[in-house]
């Protein structure tokens, strides 16, 4: 069973709207109760819990591989380390699958030839996301951050995954009409570490403009953002990723179509991803803090 682009570097495909709440819940069940069984969450340990042997070699255009009849994981080495984590949970979430006849089952009736294979892709993204993100830290991360571009950012950082897949899980776990982006410049020279304030200002200023790269919704958001969508120059995502400090104003959400439509946005830059962004459509919401007197004299943005 092979892996050719698990959900840590792309967005959740159209099968996974015809997954039953019921197959998508099984499917945490079984996920849930393996991770609570491990002693830990490093690649060893995950695999462990299989009895299954991880082996690191190079699989072309390919991710991954699970051979139950010989109890082996494939990982391709050249992958990054967290594009080989969520690979491996990835793998993990197909013994799981295989080993549930029932929601097998169900599958089968329900999919057929390529529509199976992507629903069974699907399914194995969201096993992969609750085995690195429990609901107990997906919880915490939202409860300390709220929707926001930064719980993008600690989620990522604490479950030690991609940006994308944190994003992911974020918006299938928040509440409200909320859609999350990661943006970063369309080209352009790429910065040395180490560069200077300086000189990364310069090196900004010359570089095309900002555009979405990867973009979930919640499902109570109504609208998608399209990668590619281009952000203009004095919206807020644009301006954090200039200055390198967060943003949180009333702005909009800049649809390629050329709509504005009003959203509180919250952009947190990130050094190596961008700049991570989350477009609640709708009041902005109550802090849990009083406001600074730079917050309370800052003029809404329509």
């Amino acid at each position: 069973m092979t892996t050719p682009t698990p959900g840590d570097s792309s967005a959740p495909s159209a099968e996974e709207r015809h997954l039953s709440a019921a197959q998508r819940g099984r499917m945490r069940e079984l996920a849930a109760e393996y991770a609570a069984g491990l002693a830990g969450r490093d690649s060893e340990a995950l695999a462990s819990g299989l009895g299954a042997r991880l082996v690191y070699t190079d699989l072309g255009e390919r991710d991954g591989a699970y051979d139950p009849e010989h109890g082996v994981i494939l990982i391709d080495r050249k992958a990054s380390p967290q594009r080989q984590r969520f690979t491996l949970a990835h793998e993990v979430s197909h013994a799981l699958l295989l080993g549930d006849d029932d929601l097998l089952s169900e599958l089968h009736d329900r999919f057929e030839d390529e529509r199976l294979e992507q629903a069974i892709e699907t399914l194995c993204n969201v096993g992969a996301a609750t085995i690195l993100m429990p609901p107990e830290l997906l919880n915490d991360v939202l409860r300390r951050f709220g929707p926001t571009g930064r719980a993008i950012h600690e989620l990522s950082r604490r479950a030690d995954v991609s940006a994308s897949s944190a994003m992911y899980a974020l918006a299938d776990e928040a509440q409200g009409a909320i859609i999350f982006a990661i943006c970063s410049r369309a080209g352009g020279k790429k910065l040395e570490d180490g560069s200077s304030a300086r000189q990364r200002q310069a090196v900004l200023g010359a570089q095309r403009p900002v555009v979405v790269r990867a973009s979930a919704a919640t499902r109570e958001a109504k609208y998608s953002l399209g990668v590619g969508t281009v952000v203009p120059g004095d919206h807020p995502a644009a301006l954090a990723l200039d200055s390198g400090y967060e943003d949180g104003s009333r702005s909009y959400v800049p649809f390629r179509s050329g709509r504005k439509m009003p959203a509180y946005v919250d952009a947190y830059p990130d050094d190596r991803r961008g700049v991570l962004v989350s477009f609640r459509l709708e009041e902005k919401p109550e802090k849990q803090t009083p406001e600074t007197p730079e917050e309370q004299q800052r003029a809404p943005q329509e």
